[in-house]
């Protein structure tokens, strides 16, 4: 059986942790920092034989330093189109690896859009997406363009519905409270927006949560649906006449209006 942990991290960060029942063998995603993991590593016998990277912030990639010097034979995959030091497996689109020591393999997604380079790693019904999508919410645009960042989301709504979206960061009701902005009336948001609240006053990550959830929810998945296209148009003040003018007005809306 393979179970995912978070591993927290910072202010709001989830370093995920992968791991087989009655194995010591790990693996880590988007590891910013180490003190935790060194911590669970000292205590637990755990042994991290690889990390996957999403891209180059130091949040995400951070500990990768560290973490070479204490497990020299670590497998580092990151993105090819991305200098981040350490990687030792650069991967891009469509490419498959395959962690023996775990018997787990991953697809490659180039998920450009928050970086330029960004990837995205789907197996087993999972997907680790980093910065792009968020629960409820993507990836501010700090190198990419709407364009790259709509088609990134579209390979990620073309996933089955059942995947779960394991994101990097704990921003859910902040981004719910926005996705009401959009759409107030949406009976499936507004009951999210009552069970993540739940799960948050008793403690519990509100990730991973589903595509299915979040094309039900997420206003940056939802750039097609008319009452979307419709709010987006009144704060743009004019007519949209591609997704990735909706997508991009949505985001320039929370960005500088909610956030």
């Amino acid at each position: 059986m393979l179970n995912i942990t978070p591993i927290p991290a910072f202010s709001d960060n989830y370093i995920w942790m992968l791991q087989r029942s009655g194995s010591s063998a790990v693996v880590l995603v988007d590891p910013g920092e180490t003190r935790r993991i060194l911590r669970q590593v000292d205590e637990q016998g755990i042994r991290p034989v690889a990390l996957l990277i999403t891209h180059h912030h130091a949040d995400h990639a951070g500990g990768i330093a560290q973490l070479l010097e204490r497990f020299p034979a670590l497998e580092v995959y990151g993105p090819a189109s991305e200098n981040i030091a350490g990687v030792t497996h650069p991967v891009r689109q469509d490419d498959r690896i395959d962690i023996a020591e775990m018997n787990i393999s991953f697809q490659i997604l180039d998920v450009p859009g928050h970086t330029r380079g960004h990837v995205a790693y789907y197996g087993e019904g999972v997907l680790f997406c980093g910065d792009t999508v968020f629960a409820c919410g993507c990836g501010r645009l700090f190198e990419g363009t709407p364009e790259q960042m709509t088609e990134s989301l579209e390979k990620i709504a073309a996933l089955p519905a059942a995947t779960k979206l394991y994101c990097a960061h704990e921003y859910t009701l902040s981004n719910i409270g926005f996705a009401r902005w959009v759409e107030p009336d949406n009976e499936n948001l507004l009951q999210r927006d009552d069970d993540d609240m739940a799960r948050q006053e008793k403690g519990i990550p509100t990730v991973p949560s589903t595509l299915d959830l979040e094309l039900k929810t997420n206003p940056f998945l939802r750039y097609r649906v008319p009452a979307v296209k419709q709010a987006a148009e009144e704060f743009a003040g004019k007519k949209l006449n591609s997704d990735a003018e909706v997508f991009a007005a949505i985001r320039r809306w929370k960005d500088t209006e909610y956030d």
